[in-house]
């Protein structure tokens, strides 16, 4: 199937502060950069989560990483991720379910999912959007995210790695986004964040995005753009490697880890992030 998408990547300033309580990226120093105020996207990939409840994400789409990875996938993450339905599956009504789940499992008190589509589908450049509804609590990280393809062979942060939206469950009206690379990357990421006027990510869907190109990164929460990164903002002589490769999607809810703390004795169990769909789209 495919559809179209016009999107607008250049939206005035003072419309975003005005429209929507959010922390602005600093214009006088990370510029729109010039352009056509719309560019066209066609649809290329999309999972819908249309199925059975209990079902596991389509294989021909997703697959998982399982376990804690090297000191819990380089955060010190605390679960433990598995391929299990009762941490990621359908819910029966058009939703992805990732849940976090305080429970003993293979020497870790936690599990919960991460799943990836590499090795099956990736892409560089266009308009990357999910809409999800967010868990709540503190130590609760959830993502949607994109990672090179160099992962396995040049490593990170040399492969790239973009955050279209990670989140403390701890501050549930805050999303942000941030871009890794050689140079700046970890706590020296390139990032911003984008906070609602009322209520949390956790009441209701919400659907984040980014526009890449190869002079730029936007960064979306609802249609408004909070953070655009282009190669001239990267400090000192770092290298921009987002016209190196594709990037594959990956989604996950982390418990604990060096960017959210433990949980504490307020964190509520089982926590579910819902997603709606993603979809990919390519510039014409």
């Amino acid at each position: 199937m495919t559809s179209y998408l016009r999107i607008p990547v250049i939206l005035v300033l003072a419309f975003l502060l005005a429209s929507c309580e959010s922390e602005p990226y600093d214009p006088d120093v990370h510029d729109v950069p010039p352009g056509d105020e719309l560019i066209e996207y066609t649809l290329v990939w999309e999972d819908q989560f249309d199925g059975q409840a209990g079902e596991s994400p389509d294989p021909a789409s997703w697959t998982y990483d399982v376990g804690n990875g090297d000191n819990g996938w380089g955060n010190a993450q605390l679960e433990f991720d598995t391929a299990r339905p009762e941490n990621v599956s359908l819910d029966g009504s058009g939703n992805l379910r990732i849940t976090a789940r305080e429970e003993s499992y293979n020497g870790f008190d936690y599990t919960s999912a991460r799943i990836k589509t590499q090795g099956l589908f990736s892409q560089q450049y266009g308009r990357f959007e999910a809409r999800i509804k967010l868990p709540i609590g503190q130590g609760i990280w959830p993502a949607f995210w994109l990672l090179g393809n160099g992962i396995d062979t040049v490593g990170w942060p040399q492969c790239g790695e973009i955050d279209i939206m990670e989140y403390r469950g701890q501050e549930p009206d805050q999303a942000n986004g941030a871009l890794h690379g050689p140079g700046y990357s970890a706590g020296a990421a390139l990032s911003s964040s984008y906070t609602l006027s009322s209520g949390g990510f956790d009441e209701d869907f919400h659907v984040f995005a980014v526009n890449w190109t190869p002079t730029s990164i936007t960064w979306e929460v609802d249609g408004f753009t909070y953070m655009t990164i282009t190669p001239g903002d990267l400090p000192g002589d770092a290298e921009w490697v987002f016209d190196d490769d594709a990037f594959f999607i990956i989604l996950n809810v982390a418990v604990g880890g060096t960017y959210v703390g433990p949980p504490d004795q307020t964190t509520e169990f089982p926590q579910t992030m819902l997603v709606d769909y993603v979809k990919v789209y390519q510039a014409d």
